[in-house]
């Protein structure tokens, strides 16, 4: 029986906290829910009580559920998974750089492991397979390309497709659209969308047939139209349609009370990279902050805070992808899209209402 075996349940997991268990070192870490800190199965620290305790397969997913490090066993030194990691974030490179897909069989013997490991790895560290992962990629390069107004075969073989076909096959569900309209700015699209006013000023709810594809506040609704049609300069606009009115009510009561959550879709557009920010942003509940350099921590990317700041920045769905919660290290608001006031009151308000 391999180590990592041997700790599959959690019983076995309790027993080898309990009784210090070197050989556990590395195979999980567990979180003390009343003091929201992490630890090595062998961290001297008092034991806790087994009703607070939670397992984490590594220090990532840990992170990812809001726990910290404990500074007395620093569980993210130099665990078995941060090896993994490397490997990972190299086959990521890889596949952003090649000119054709790589297959799992050359990234896995890049990476040094059988395929089916790697393919494991990979979607546990990014949380999508190398597959989709490349396909985001080309997905990219076709967006770039549309807009840079190269037609639409150009776009696809620079981007990497084999062919139309393989494009076309997913292109209307991750675009959000018809290439073609895209790539004429949203032509032949209609996006419904609705003007309120909030305690944050004039709020924006547009949606494509998707999902909500864009929550926006400014001083005024003109500007807010303004925007919404430059994003979307030939698509087709419908105004305070009665039915979509229901989604305006519904996100400006989810802005009233976050913590009760946005029972509606979304049309998410961006990166991979991007995504994975996003979600992970999604996990912040209200009332909490996390740092630019935590949250890069989180999704595995420890040194990518600059790039998750940006990412913070490309969000259009203000508060449904809550950016608002990610501070400077020094606990700093940082910046914000929608204005540092509107960021401070949203903070400010959420703290007082999970008190």
């Amino acid at each position: 029986m391999t180590p990592a075996a041997a700790f599959t349940s959690d019983a076995r997991r309790w027993q080898a906290l309990v009784q210090r268990d070197v050989q556990a070192d590395g195979i999980f870490v567990y979180g003390v829910t009343t003091t929201g800190i992490y630890c090595r199965p062998t961290c001297p620290s008092r034991r806790p009580n087994r009703a607070n305790v939670r397992f984490f397969e590594n220090w990532q997913m840990a992170e990812h559920h809001g726990f910290r490090p404990c500074r007395r066993c620093n569980p993210r030194d130099r665990s078995a998974l941060d090896a993994s990691i490397e490997r990972v974030l190299r086959a990521c490179t890889m596949i952003e750089e090649a000119e054709r897909e790589p297959s799992l069989k050359e990234l896995a013997e890049k990476a040094g492991l059988s395929p089916y490991h790697f393919h494991r790895s990979f979607r546990k560290t990014v949380g999508i397979t190398p597959k989709q992962y490349a396909m985001e990629i080309r997905l990219r390069r076709m967006r770039i390309n549309l807009r840079e107004r190269k037609t639409i075969t150009e776009s696809v073989y620079e981007s990497g497709y084999a062919s139309n076909s393989r494009f076309y096959e997913t292109a209307a569900k991750t675009l959000g659209m018809k290439p073609a309209a895209y790539k004429k700015g949203g032509e032949g699209m209609t996006i419904r969308y609705g003007t309120v006013r909030s305690y944050l000023g004039w709020l924006l709810v547009a949606a494509t047939e998707h999902g909500i594809c864009r929550i926006d506040f400014d001083d005024t609704p003109e500007t807010l139209h303004s925007r919404l049609r430059a994003a979307f300069p030939a698509a087709d606009f419908l105004e305070d349609d009665p039915e979509f009115r229901t989604t305006v009510n519904r996100t400006l009561a989810f802005l009233e009370e976050p913590g009760q959550g946005l029972p509606l879709p979304l049309d998410i557009q961006g990166t991979a990279f991007q995504r994975r920010v996003w979600a992970a942003l999604q996990d912040v509940p209200a009332g909490s902050t996390v740092s630019y350099s935590e949250l890069a921590q989180r999704i595995g990317h420890p040194k990518a805070a600059r790039a998750v700041a940006r990412a913070c920045a490309a969000n259009s769905l203000a508060v449904a992808i809550p950016c608002h919660r990610v501070v400077r290290r020094d606990g700093g608001p940082g910046g914000y899209r929608w204005g540092l006031d509107r960021k401070k009151t949203l903070l400010q308000r959420e703290s007082t209402e999970s008190e």
